[in-house]
């Protein structure tokens, strides 16, 4: 739901698309840097383990490493950024074979997970009811010989729930297909196991009364990551043939683990046709390019209205009945004048067409196939290896990653509030949480004072601009009541669900059911404004349109973010461009529709509105010339990246801002030792340095389609070539490529 939560997350790198050719003396020179670096760093990590030293000392130490270990000295600043900060990471950093891209936003999560499996491993006498039931969750994951011993059998129990899959019966056009309903089918999917197939039907918040709860109808996932693998060449074909092939295999592997006799062909047949109807409805959907301007995409109307506009005609298609199917789940009564939010209209218009195509055992094998893919990697190690070329074809990965880190990122996914409690409760410091807040203070303050100095937005926008920057809401680190004991609400959280250490397959389904219903339930509920999006432990940053509000829980809260002891330079220049990025989204071109309380509003003039499209342009054209030849030499999509484009800019502007006014009042940093760089140097070099990262061609071709954020390093080097002040600081002459004679600004 890209709609309802813009959020930061790690993004794709290219690789340097060549070398030149260095002389004798160029080579001699680059040796002789990378051993005194080598030099200095060992020096400073020496300096830094004396017992001596104090916490300012050892972290000051510990940062100068890092920059030092992460930069390339060798390449101008002024030509690319990007190699400068992070040649030297890029250098020293081999892409693991269980992953598809390596940063160090992953060097980070992967440092969480490990303080999470020790967690998650050690029993204490007094658990908490939440604890005890993360902790069983996650001894069922790893308990893989259980797993290996049960095999298909939860699988089987489970698709008999579902109605059975055709390609896998012996009778099933003569015992099920006479009873069967798209509605109860597409409704029991919903509802049992929380997958939206052919429909995307939801509860969230009304976007234009964020007060309260509202049906949403909007045109669905796919089984593939984006409609262009259907009709792409190169990688993208590679992964569709990979992708029939792995529906082939595993249809099989059910039949003959249902001792229905062996048909090739006819699986072969039938999971083509499968292939054909999801490829339609792919060519059905709108492409995400088209999908950004969320006032265009919302519709308002009755169930009775729906019926009228989309007569579906599988037998009569009944919308009523349909959504009535899923909400009696959690005991809620829906009439034909319950109220509806129509996003995909388009698709609507196209579906009666498809589905009227094709019959009802190969919709049924459709929706099977939709629960089945995503129950693979819960079963044994033969339905793994099934899935291993797919994998390569979409992730290039050769290797799955180690079992307890699939269980510590699934519990985590799962039980985000009991985790995060037991995150917090052994690494978070509470000061941290006091000096964000006054961190978010200042960077408002700057993006207030940074409206002045706009040329295209008239006084009564820049005046609602303003109300709706001081009525941002912010969530730091963790809610309070995670770590209150005496406080039940952790544990009723959980009251409903049962895990056993002996049933990871049915602890799954149990989460899974118990997510819809979490969801669902809230129709007839008013909003919570205090609830948390998201979890502690999670290295990501959050802002919400519907709250109006920003979100930095405890994972992010570390270098190279943020540390009390760390430079101010740093942390300006790490969590408060996050910090900036993330106030921006409230401005971009999803976040600007919203008004200060989370409504769908246009609060904008003419004239502002006229002037931020044409100010946005400029970066579309920008951000949209930027090859990356990684992805196959695709272009970024200017239009796609927007949002977040508009954020990066903003939020390194806002943050530096920030920082100076800091400097004012504190004077200035000392240098950090063995670093000729001014502290104004080492705010870009240090923002520069959390996006340093790379990733897999496979993966950068999903990336450039599915990704709403720019490649790494062209978010690094796109918002630096836009700001003067990058410029200033590091002495790069105009014309330079670090400082194009035309710049992009929004805000």
């Amino acid at each position: 739901m890209g709609k309802s939560e813009s959020q930061m997350d790690i993004v794709e790198n290219s690789t340097r698309s060549g070398k030149k050719s260095w002389s004798f003396v160029a080579i001699g020179l680059a040796v002789s840097l990378l051993l005194m670096t080598c030099a200095l760093v060992a020096l400073v990590i020496l300096y830094a383990s004396s017992r001596a030293l104090t916490a300012v000392q050892f972290y000051t130490s510990r940062s100068t490493a890092r920059i030092i270990q992460n930069m390339d000295p060798t390449a101008d600043p002024c030509k690319d950024f990007y190699q400068y900060a992070c040649g030297g990471w890029l250098n020293r950093h081999v892409i693991p074979e269980t992953s598809s891209r390596y940063s160090i936003f992953d060097t980070l999560r992967d440092e969480l997970e490990i303080i999470l499996k020790g967690v998650l491993e050690t029993s204490h006498q007094g658990d908490r009811t939440a604890f005890q039931k993360a902790k069983i969750l996650y001894k069922s994951c790893m308990n893989e010989s259980l797993i290996e011993q049960r095999d298909s059998l939860p699988l089987l129990e489970a698709l008999t729930v579902a109605g059975d899959w055709p390609v896998a019966s012996a009778d099933w056009n003569k015992t099920k297909e006479a009873n069967w309903s798209i509605e109860e089918k597409l409704s029991m999917m919903n509802s049992r196991f929380n997958k939206r197939v052919l429909i995307d039907m939801f509860v969230w918040n009304d976007d234009r009364d964020s007060s309260r709860h509202i049906i949403y109808i909007d045109q669905p996932s796919l089984g593939m990551p984006s409609r262009d693998y259907y009709f792409n060449g190169g990688n993208y074909q590679r992964a569709r043939e990979a992708y029939l092939q792995f529906m082939v295999t595993i249809a099989r592997m059910i039949r003959e683990d249902k001792n229905v006799s062996r048909d090739d062909s006819f699986v072969q047949e039938e999971m083509a046709k499968v292939m054909e109807l999801e490829t339609e409805i792919a060519n059905a959907t709108t492409p995400a390019e088209e999908r950004h301007d969320v006032t265009l995409l919302y519709n308002k109307m009755t169930l009775k209205q729906l019926q009228e506009k989309f007569p579906l005609n599988v037998s009569e298609f009944n919308w009523t009945f349909f959504i009535q199917g899923v909400m009696s789940s959690v005991s809620v009564q829906v009439e034909p004048e319950e109220e509806v939010v129509v996003y995909g209209i388009p698709y609507l218009q196209e579906l009666k067409a498809i589905i009227s195509k094709y019959s009802a055992s190969t919709i049924q094998n459709y929706l099977i196939w939709r629960l089945v893919i995503d129950r693979v990697s819960s079963l044994s190690r033969r339905f793994r290896d099934a899935r291993a070329s797919y994998r390569k074809a979409l992730y290039g990965t050769t290797l799955e990653e180690a079992r307890w880190r699939e269980c510590v990122s699934y519990v985590n996914s799962n039980m985000e509030n009991a985790v995060g409690a037991m995150y917090v409760r052994e690494t978070f410091a509470g000061e941290s949480k006091r000096m964000v807040r006054d961190l978010i203070e200042k960077i408002r303050e700057a993006f207030v004072e940074t409206l002045e100095e706009l040329q295209w937005m008239d006084e009564a926008s820049k005046e609602k601009a303003r109300e709706k920057a001081m009525a941002i809401k912010e969530q730091i680190g963790y809610p309070d009541y995670i770590l209150e004991d005496q406080n039940e609400k952790l544990d009723q959280e959980y009251a409903n669900l049962n895990f056993s250490e002996h049933s990871y397959f049915e602890n799954i389904l149990e989460n899974l059911k118990a997510g819809a219903h979490k969801s669902l339930k809230k129709l007839r509920e008013r909003v919570d404004h205090d609830i948390w999006i998201i979890g502690a432990a999670v290295v990501n940053a959050f802002y919400s349109p519907n709250r109006n509000q920003i979100v930095f829980p405890a994972g992010i809260l570390q270098p190279p973010f943020f540390n009390k002891h760390q430079p101010q330079a740093l942390n300006f220049g790490g969590i408060g461009m996050v910090i900036g990025h993330e106030i921006i989204h409230g401005f971009d071109d999803n976040g600007r529709s919203f008004d200060k309380d989370g409504n769908m509003f246009d609060w904008w003039s003419n004239f502002s509105a006229m002037h931020f499209k044409e100010q946005s342009r400029c970066l579309v054209y920008q951000y949209g010339n930027y090859t990356w030849e990684l992805a196959g030499g695709q272009n970024v999509s200017g239009i796609s990246t927007l949002g977040e484009n508009i954020a990066d800019n903003g939020g390194v502007r806002q943050a530096y801002k920030a920082y100076l006014k800091w400097l004012e009042w504190e004077g200035k940093e000392p240098k950090l030792p063995g670093l000729n760089l001014s502290h104004k140097q080492l705010f870009f070099l240090n923002f520069a340095q959390v996006w340093c990262g790379s990733y897999r061609p496979e993966f950068a071709s999903q990336s450039i389609k599915t990704d709403v954020h720019s490649p790494l390093k062209y978010r690094v080097m796109g918002s630096l070539q836009n700001f003067e002040a990058f410029s200033e600081v590091f002495q790069c002459n105009k014309g330079t490529a670090m400082h194009p004679a035309e710049k992009c600004r929004v805000w």
